[in-house]
């Protein structure tokens, strides 16, 4: 089954969820530097959103580049994760609104660590197909990264219940590292979409640990 209806119908999703958290905005009651003040928390709030729906778009853009086919198992997958990024806007605001309480915080939190999750079982549905030896998994290698944001999610679930802005710090650290690139994904992009050299080899791309 090819891969690029994926990969389109799932950028279509993305672009849609976006909008709708922009659409969210409201303008500051007042034209004036205290107007700008009062409505930061939710500029705030959206920017942290936003900035993990483009690592989620970022990622999946480089794990379908590296996939050669997709099957039923994929698909679902996929729309699970999709399910997950869908509700950013609808948390995103409610956490806002609530001017960041524990429930809110705490859904918001939760929300973050299923997606995390559905990319998760995205990645390993991909390795499934193509095999152990296959061009995901050896990019992904041990994916420490994945591993571990599904740990602190649940810390900064923890420490929502003592201190809401604490949960949000923490849902922020995992924002920031993954905003670090990971170059062994793609590199292996870079390498997979290189054309064969005269001799029918692979031509050479960066070297990856």
């Amino acid at each position: 089954m090819n891969k690029n209806r994926l990969e389109a119908f799932s950028d279509g999703v993305l672009a849609i969820i976006i909008t709708i958290m922009v659409l969210e905005l409201r303008a500051p009651e007042e034209p004036t530097w205290h107007g700008i003040a009062g409505v930061l928390p939710t500029l705030l709030s959206y920017l942290l959103s936003f900035v993990y729906v483009g690592i989620y778009w970022n990622n999946h853009h480089h794990l379908i580049q590296l996939a050669d086919r997709v099957n039923g198992a994929i698909l679902w997958a996929n729309l699970h994760l999709l399910f997950w990024l869908s509700l950013f806007p609808f948390t995103t605001r409610w956490m806002d609104e609530s001017a960041f309480v524990e429930v809110p915080v705490l859904i918001y939190g939760i929300n973050l660590l299923c997606a995390a999750i559905a990319f998760y079982v995205l990645e390993q549905a991909l390795i499934r197909e193509q095999g152990r030896t296959g061009s995901v998994a050896r990019a992904l290698g041990r994916d420490w990264k994945g591993k571990a944001s599904p740990l602190i999610y649940l810390l900064g679930i923890g420490l929502t219940l003592a201190q809401p802005l604490l949960g949000i710090a923490i849902y922020t650290v995992v924002a920031l590292i993954w905003l670090v690139p990971d170059r062994r994904v793609e590199h292996f992009v870079y390498r997979a979409h290189q054309p064969d050299d005269a001799s029918g080899q692979e031509a050479s791309g960066p070297t990856v640990p």
